[in-house]
């Protein structure tokens, strides 16, 4: 645990001094986009971030692979390697979409490349979760190909979801918390003579440069990490579901009392669930107006709270509270009996349900007894 918090507290360090003088030059430069329509910030401010974040992760894999304990996740490995070589691809998209407003098919062909830069030097599906059993893949083809995609779907879904001060930062900071303490238990608890895992260094290195760059980030804004920033995160996070998901195969989840082999399944897609759904709701609501499903708008969750009622803070709050109980609802059904998680999960959905829609709910009463 200490080396990985280490880890983590090298990606912070540096991603606050990084995001620090990306501010100083982004605004020396005006290394800026116009402000859209969109928007919801009225004076220009750099898009940098993501070039910050992303020099937290790098140093922190670099520093990782000669630190005692960690540098075993490298011993013939290029993994870690490959997850880095993607997000340096990605990184460079995102850098130029955010000066330059590349067109939409360009910036997917960017996606494409830097989730086929993971799947062929970094990590791969083995395994697609299916019921009720899993399903093998031994073509290596289709494991690239499948791992490519649920890459760029990642990646897209976190580009949408960037839209207030703090929230994309923020959710990968809680959804990846949950993350790191479910990969670390795993192994911490399992008959292993190697305790090293890829999956828990990505997910501290990528904890430990959000924490870093949210200072710069939060309400109001001082800096944003731009599409470079969000596509690091997806593509961050589904190489460390992916990985996880893979370890199923391994016998691992076997090898440890308690922890169901469904949490490597179930948790990346309740760390993701927010993400993703905006993501499927945006397509949904483009397509159906005839427009592309990559054409921008003003519709998705983080708007809709701002539209019935919600401050920009309150709204980026109530976002957090959901990826927590999404994300460690998942996580607590490695620990505690499902029948009572399941209970308490339905609770706490039901309630923030009710906290979310208060404000229209109430305007509803008033125009009803008016």
């Amino acid at each position: 645990m200490i080396m990985y918090l280490l880890m983590g507290l090298t990606a912070a360090v540096v991603s606050y001094a990084a995001t620090w003088g990306a501010r100083v030059v982004g605004h020396r430069l005006e290394l800026h986009m116009p402000i859209r329509s969109r928007d919801m910030h009225s004076i220009p401010v750099s898009r940098l971030g993501g070039v910050a974040i992303f020099l937290g992760v790098m140093v922190a894999l670099i520093v990782a692979s000669q630190s005692f304990f960690v540098k075993d996740i490298y011993r013939n490995n290029f993994s870690p390697w490959g997850v880095l070589a993607g997000a340096a691809v990605i990184v460079l998209v995102g850098v130029a979409d955010d000066l330059l407003d590349i067109r939409w098919w360009v910036k997917l062909i960017g996606q494409s490349i830097a989730g086929l830069t993971v799947a062929v030097w970094g990590v791969q599906m083995t395994i697609v979760p299916w019921v009720p059993e899993p399903i093998y893949l031994e073509n290596e083809t289709v494991r690239v190909l499948l791992t490519a995609g649920l890459i760029v779907t990642t990646m897209n879904a976190f580009n949408f979801i960037d839209g207030l001060d703090g929230l994309a930062a923020g959710v990968a900071i809680i959804g990846g918390t949950a993350f790191f303490f479910t990969a670390y238990w795993v192994h911490r608890n399992a008959v292993l003579l190697d305790y090293s895992d890829l999956a828990t260094l990505i997910t501290a290195v990528l904890v430990g440069s959000c924490l870093g760059f949210l200072p710069h980030n939060w309400f109001p804004s001082k800096i944003f990490m731009g599409d470079s920033g969000a596509m690091l995160i997806g593509l961050l996070m589904a190489s460390a579901g992916v990985v996880s998901t893979g370890q199923i195969t391994s016998g691992l989840y076997d090898r440890v009392n308690g922890i169901s082999t469904v949490i490597p399944i179930l948790l990346p897609f309740a760390v993701l669930f927010l993400p993703l759904l905006d993501l499927g709701l945006a397509v949904v609501r483009r397509t159906a107006r005839g427009r592309s499903p990559w054409s921008a708008d003003r519709g998705h969750l983080h708007h809709k709270l701002l539209d019935i009622g919600y401050s920009h803070r309150t709204a980026v709050i109530l976002m957090y509270l959901w990826t927590a109980i999404l994300s460690f609802g998942g996580l607590a059904f490695a620990i505690f009996p499902w029948q009572i998680v399941l209970s308490i999960d339905l609770f706490a959905t039901l309630v923030m349900g009710l906290i979310t829609a208060w404000p229209y709910l109430a305007r509803r009463g008033e125009e009803t007894r008016a």
